[in-house]
C-alpha cells in the first residue's frame, strides 16, 4: 500500500473589515499564538503567524487532506469567534471577504518566517496596500483593482 507525500508550504495574507486598524498590541501576540493553535488542531503546522493592526499572515504546511480554502475558512471564523467572545474591539470584529495565496519550496522558508515575524518593522516603511500589490505582482497574479480589499489611504 503507498502512502502520500507532501510538503505544501503556504503563506496566506487577509485583512480587517474596513480595514481598520483594531488589531491592537494588548492581543495581537495572543490572536496570533491562537491562530497558530487553530492551524495545529486543523492538522496543519504552523510556520509563522504574523501581522500588524489591519492585517495578518500565515504561513503553514497544509495537509493533503485540507484545501487552502477550507483552512483559511475555518482560521477566520475561529479567530474572529475567539476576538468577539473575549470583546477584545469594540463592535462586531470580523475579517474581509477573501485572502492572498502563495506557495513556497522549503529552501525559501527561513525567509518567509523572518518577513513575517519583522511585520512592525516592515510597516514602518511600506503600508499594507504596497506590500499587497507587491505580493501579487512578486507571483504574476492578475488581478483586477474592483476585487482587492479595501483600501484605505
Amino acid at each position: 500500500m503507498a502512502n502520500t507525500y507532501s510538503q505544501l508550504n503556504i503563506h496566506c495574507v487577509f485583512a480587517v473589515k474596513g480595514r481598520e486598524n483594531i488589531i491592537a498590541k494588548n492581543f495581537r501576540d495572543d490572536l496570533h499564538r491562537y491562530m497558530s493553535g487553530i492551524l495545529k488542531n486543523d492538522g496543519s503546522y504552523p510556520l509563522a503567524v504574523g501581522g500588524w493592526k489591519d492585517h495578518v499572515h500565515v504561513f503553514f504546511e497544509l495537509p493533503v487532506t485540507m484545501s487552502v480554502a477550507k483552512q483559511m475558512q475555518m482560521l477566520k471564523a475561529s479567530a474572529s469567534t475567539w476576538i468577539n467572545s473575549n470583546k477584545l474591539v469594540t463592535g462586531k470584529f470580523s475579517w474581509q471577504e477573501g485572502y492572498a495565496a502563495f506557495s513556497y519550496s522549503r529552501s525559501q522558508r527561513d525567509t518567509v518566517i523572518k518577513y513575517i515575524m519583522n511585520q512592525e518593522e516592515h510597516h514602518k516603511q511600506k503600508t499594507f496596500k504596497e506590500e499587497y500589490l507587491e505580493l501579487l505582482k512578486k507571483f504574476e497574479i492578475p488581478y483586477d483593482e474592483k476585487y482587492l480589499f479595501e483600501f484605505y489611504d
